[in-house]
């Protein structure tokens, strides 16, 4: 019983304490471009500077925002934000 409540506990920290999800393209995460820049795609505030960023895979890019309202506003028009990507 200890064993199985070590491993789910274990399995459950290992879930929360990963940030990105992938979100549409084709599922792999073997070819996904990492993200390049060290500001927030949509408020361009210093990665880090509003808590833990958060990363997101879309269409196979990765995606770093400074909070949770920035994946809101990109989510509105995707296009706009990711045209900001060299």
């Amino acid at each position: 019983m200890k064993t199985t409540l070590a491993f789910l506990a274990t399995a459950f920290l290992v879930s929360c304490t990963s940030s990105a999800t992938h979100v549409g393209g084709s599922g792999s995460t073997g070819d996904v471009k990492p993200y390049p820049k060290k500001i927030c795609i949509v408020s361009d505030n210093r990665l880090g500077s509003m808590g833990t960023p958060i990363t997101r895979v879309y269409a196979d890019q990765e995606v770093k925002f400074c909070c949770k309202p920035c994946i809101a506003k990109f989510e509105k028009d995707p296009q706009r934000y990711l045209a900001k990507l060299p």
